[in-house]
């Protein structure tokens, strides 16, 4: 029995060409024709799926602002688009999109949740639970007695977390912190309940809580001597290093407006 010829390698060459052009035009055929059903009224998109937090913003309402950003069907649809543009309505934090065969996209939304107002009073703008500054309508909020942070842009997630530090330590005293000020030089500024004013200088807040211990730890004794309460504090100074600066309502000082000095006792020698 004879061994079997090899095809020479022209022959090779011309039956590998012919299988990749038969592979290419296979491949150009299955494309093509993907393409053309894709954009068949099959695959329209005819129902977007809202849920999620909604109790700020409504379905409907959410539906017709993004809906001129729906273009193409279900599998020509922009998502990224889609998720932009909700983002785009107020108290709207983030959003996920993801595709439902063979008609609908679900969209999952979560909503801002405000921690505090952001800059001066009668703005629209508030800060998250995550510090992120955020506009939209002030005036549906539930709770409206949030402190309000004023300072420099970029600092509003730096004061959230200094607003919680110093918001207990501020109990003692019965007045609720209203406002926390940073100015650009780095010096925090509390108003209190009743329009109260403390200054409480620079620092990180170890240095600032330091501070008002020192306050809430003598101002009883302080306004007692004066026959006042400590809910009649007018305004402290805290940048001293061994006391504070203090004014309350009613109360003249002989330095007419300048608030009247108190400092730490020494404490007392031990004996061996």
């Amino acid at each position: 029995m004879s061994a079997a010829v090899p095809l020479p390698i022209d022959v090779r060459l011309m039956n590998w060409t012919a299988a990749v052009l038969l592979l290419g035009c296979m491949a150009a055929f299955v494309l093509a024709l993907g393409h053309w059903a894709a954009r068949l009224p099959l695959f329209a998109l005819t129902h977007v799926s809202v849920d999620g937090e909604l109790s700020r913003v409504n379905a409907q309402i959410l539906r017709a602002e993004v809906a001129p950003s729906l273009t193409g069907n279900f599998f020509t649809a922009d998502l990224q688009a889609v998720r932009k543009a909700f983002e785009q309505v107020p108290w709207i934090q983030s959003v996920q999109v993801q595709r439902e065969f063979p008609h609908t996209l679900h969209v999952r939304v979560r909503q801002q949740q405000a921690a505090a107002y952001w800059g001066e009073a009668g703005g629209d703008t508030l800060v998250n639970r995550e510090g992120e500054v955020f506009q939209a309508d002030v005036g549906s909020l539930e709770d409206e007695h949030l402190v309000r942070l004023e300072g420099p842009a970029g600092a509003s997630a730096r004061m959230l977390a200094m607003f919680h530090r110093l918001a207990p330590a501020l109990q003692p005293l019965g007045l609720p912190l209203e406002s926390l000020l940073l100015s650009a030089h780095g010096s925090w500024r509390a108003v209190l309940a009743g329009g109260a004013a403390v200054e409480l200088g620079q620092g990180e807040a170890t240095d600032l809580l330091q501070r008002l211990r020192r306050l809430t730890g003598t101002l009883a004794q302080v306004a007692q001597r004066q026959g006042r309460r400590t809910d009649q504090l007018e305004y402290a100074d805290l940048r001293y290093a061994n006391g504070y600066a203090l004014r309350l309502k009613g109360v003249t000082t002989l330095g007419g407006d300048a608030p009247a000095p108190v400092r730490r006792p020494a404490p007392k020698n031990q004996r061996g």
